[in-house]
């Protein structure tokens, strides 16, 4: 199937300032990959028959990693609903804990929150099996340890936040580009009360969807 994602603002490679930019732009995204990227007036006329999803004002950009998906996945405890103890990582709540079934249902929580800031890339290592699968069904990327990865340890201790764009500057908190052939992996975001950020990228926490290899996983409310 053939879907056209439309928006505002298309931004294929934020972290590259000579890269262009395609205003009412669009991504053409065909079986998870993406098979074009640029004005949404041309991509529409060459592929009359798409699905098209107009995200109307929204920044259209590639996902964002997060650096510290070790920390936040295998110590902070994501609490479940139920709980009652709202949707923000416990510090350390998982150090010490033996039940793997407990660990991996934390992330698997912690994963989908994650979405809601536009991640689709958390770096390890993951030791605890429970994680490793809860990250590998997610469908995020996985990447290396995150001494490997810049902007690792850039979140203080008392943060544990799960937006990266706490922590980071948007052109290095974005993971790879949008090329043809490449993975459907983009989030999209609200330009935000106040505009948008200083250098130029979405205001944190304002992430609307997240598409991961061309399937729409997060849609915000």
């Amino acid at each position: 199937m053939l879907t056209l994602h439309r928006a505002a603002l298309v931004l294929p490679d934020p972290a590259d300032p000579t890269a262009p930019s395609h205003s009412d732009g669009a991504v053409l995204v065909r079986d998870g990959l993406v098979e074009a990227v640029g004005p949404y007036a041309e991509l529409a006329a060459a592929q009359p028959t798409a699905r098209v999803r107009d995200w109307g004002d929204a920044l259209l950009t590639p996902g964002l990693r997060h650096p510290e998906g070790h920390r936040l996945l295998e110590r902070a405890y994501h609490p479940d609903p139920r709980e009652e103890l709202g949707d923000a990582p416990v510090p350390d709540g998982l150090v010490g804990e033996a039940d793997e079934a407990r660990c991996g249902a934390s992330a698997r929580r912690g994963l989908q929150r994650m979405l809601g800031f536009g991640v689709t890339a958390v770096a390890g290592p993951f030791e605890r099996a429970s994680v490793r699968t809860a990250v590998t069904r997610s469908g995020l990327v996985a990447l290396p340890g995150a001494g490997a990865l810049p902007g690792a340890g850039s979140l203080p201790e008392a943060v544990w936040s799960l937006d990266p764009l706490v922590g980071l500057p948007f052109a290095e908190a974005v993971h790879g580009r949008l090329a043809v052939g490449g993975r459907a992996d983009f989030a999209l975001f609200g330009p935000g009360a106040d505009g948008g950020r200083p250098d130029g990228g979405p205001s944190a926490g304002g992430c609307r969807a997240v598409v991961l290899g061309g399937r729409l996983v997060f849609r915000r409310r």
